[in-house]
């Protein structure tokens, strides 16, 4: 379901970004304004990005291989930082030097009219594009904040998709006022101004979105909550007398590797530790399904079995 509600929100805003880009391109000719040129790369941008994380989608469904035994779900992370990266170039530092070029040179816009109308629809697409993408991130970030959703994410595509889209919407405003402030004033100075904004605005969302991925890349543990789930159902399992550690990493936004060394009786038999860890394996899946691989190592319990390690310790 989650995989379902995040492609659909990029290919959402795939469809409006392409339509937008080329309105603003032709505004941006017709016009000359800079704001809105700058607004029209970051469009192709944005399309550039949505593309990539389709195909990021759909390389990470294929089979384990033998040189890839976990599979290729990373490739999820890879094309996201893609995404960080080409928002940074193509969309920020074109608009931060379209902006420079116009504050050194303004000069006043002609048809302003088209300008705004162009940035009205594209602001009701994007608008359309991020409720789609809000509405499908709900449905997975339960009573999590929106900042706490985008950091924790283990998905990238619906935090990515979010921030642009928000960013899009914002870099929406400040062409409109740019362009409003030139035809208001005569003084194109502002048009370069509103692309100087929309550059920052890029540069930091892709910084962001860069930050946030590159943590993922390295390999991140599942959240706090599952982690104590997890714990929570092997110190119940019977003939478990303690946790000694527990570890576990995102092999993919939807896999998760689980590893623990369990303390069990010195006493206990083969048989029995084989029913205990296939005991163990099925109450963690019941909690957290998306646990791909589990490995769990039994060793003698050298404490007494009236001492257990919290989660937080592990």
């Amino acid at each position: 379901m989650a995989v379902e509600g995040s492609t659909r929100a990029v290919v959402t805003a795939l469809v409006a970004n392409l339509g937008i880009a080329v309105s603003k391109f032709v505004a941006a000719g017709i016009t000359g304004s800079a704001s809105m040129l700058a607004e029209g790369v970051h469009s192709v941008a944005d399309s550039t990005n949505q593309a990539l994380l389709l195909v990021g989608g759909k390389r990470a469904r294929r089979a384990p291989s033998a040189l890839h035994p976990f599979g290729y779900a990373r490739e999820r992370y890879v094309y996201a930082f893609i995404v960080a990266i080409i928002l940074f170039t193509l969309g920020g530092l074109y608009a931060l030097y379209e902006g420079y070029h116009k504050i050194s040179d303004p000069h006043q816009l002609t048809s302003p009219l088209i300008a705004i109308a162009v940035l009205l629809i594209a602001i009701a697409l994007e608008g359309y594009a991020l409720r789609t993408a809000v509405m499908e991130a709900n449905k997975i970030r339960g009573d999590r904040g929106w900042v706490s959703f985008v950091r924790h994410a283990r998905a990238p595509e619906l935090p990515v998709i979010l921030l642009e889209d928000a960013g899009a919407l914002l870099g929406l405003l400040f062409a409109l006022s740019g362009v409003g402030l030139s035809v208001l004033t005569g003084n194109g100075i502002f048009d370069g101004i509103a692309t100087l904004c929309i550059g920052v605005l890029l540069v930091t969302i892709a910084v962001i979105l860069a930050a946030e991925i590159k943590s993922l890349l390295i390999g991140e543990a599942a959240l706090p909550e599952e982690v104590t789930a997890i714990h929570t159902q092997l110190v119940s399992t019977p003939g478990v007398d303690r946790v000694i550690h527990l570890r576990t990493l995102h092999l993919g936004p939807e896999e998760v590797l689980v590893a623990a060394k369990i303390a069990i009786g010195a006493a206990d038999q083969g048989a029995d530790v084989a029913a205990l860890i296939d005991d163990a394996e099925a109450r963690i899946r019941r909690v957290l399904p998306v646990a791909a691989a589990i490995y769990l190592e039994p060793d003698i319990d050298r404490r007494a079995a009236s001492v257990s390690e919290s989660p937080s310790a592990i």
